[in-house]
């Protein structure tokens, strides 16, 4: 009835990273660099989404995709812990209770 690669496997573990992401986020709203974890594995989440299908549709496209979402992640990183630690040596916290009265 199904082959041993079905994809239905890997689309389910996929959903449950991304639902479990989605509860991180909401769950931990006290500490930014907390946050910031959970969107890194919906990332993952996306990811093996892209291998999946790509491989399913026999097609290079998702791998492509694949080896681009780890850089944008490394940059969605380097950016969020640059702001954390500019945004920590100016108010000493990193708390969102402090973050939501920034005025630009």
């Amino acid at each position: 009835m199904f082959s041993e690669t079905d994809p239905i496997k890997y689309f389910t573990f996929s959903m449950i990273i991304s639902i479990l992401g989605i509860r991180g986020i909401l769950l931990n709203r006290r500490n930014i660099l907390i946050m910031s974890m959970p969107i890194e594995s919906m990332l993952l989440a996306v990811n093996l989404n892209f291998l999946v299908f790509s491989v399913s549709l026999d097609d290079m496209m998702g791998q492509s995709f694949a080896s681009l979402v780890p850089t944008v992640a490394a940059a969605e990183s380097a950016i969020g812990l640059a702001i954390f630690v500019i945004t920590f040596r100016v108010r000493g916290t990193i708390a969102v209770e402090s973050i939501n009265c920034i005025q630009g």
